[in-house]
């Protein structure tokens, strides 16, 4: 049975820390699978974490653009790490409206029958419009030209 991968988490492996400043050290900064890191690096998670919202579909807009702009303005100042932190709000905007979409409350697993999977489709369907709304500006900002060369060199040098 598959058991959710937070119950075997181990945080003094994990790669991102909270305890750095990834502005000032961004040489310290994994880009790594998927939305990996993004609630902790620091000070990206509070600067565009604030703005992460998809209760519904109008939410969802307002937030993914300001994320979106965001992304463009750390673009602009050279900071891969904020575009790169930008990008992951806004798949992770994707994938959580989706679990909301998917299962009643967001819950995926039912921690009482030894972490069983529940029955999906039992969600909330306005999440699923908040999803095509974060899709949409997540895969604009992979497709920037500057976003992907600026990540595959910073993979290439850094990981």
């Amino acid at each position: 049975m598959q058991q959710p991968s937070y119950l075997k988490f181990d945080v003094s492996t994990y790669a991102w820390k909270p305890d750095i400043d990834y502005r000032q050290r961004p040489e310290l900064y994994l880009v790594g699978k998927g939305e990996q890191g993004v609630l902790i690096c620091e000070p990206y998670k509070s600067e565009i974490g604030k703005y992460w919202r998809f209760k519904t579909k109008a939410i969802a807009e307002e937030s993914s653009t300001k994320i979106f702009e965001l992304f463009e303005g750390y673009l602009k100042s050279g900071e891969f790490v904020g575009a790169d932190m930008a990008r992951k709000y806004l798949q992770m905007g994707y994938t959580r409206a989706r679990r909301y979409a998917n299962y009643k409350g967001g819950k995926k697993y039912n921690a009482q029958r030894d972490y069983a999977l529940l029955e999906r489709g039992t969600g909330d369907p306005e999440k699923a419009e908040a999803a095509k709304v974060f899709y949409t500006k997540w895969k604009q900002a992979e497709a920037n030209w500057v976003y992907a060369a600026m990540k595959k060199d910073w993979k290439h040098a850094r990981g």
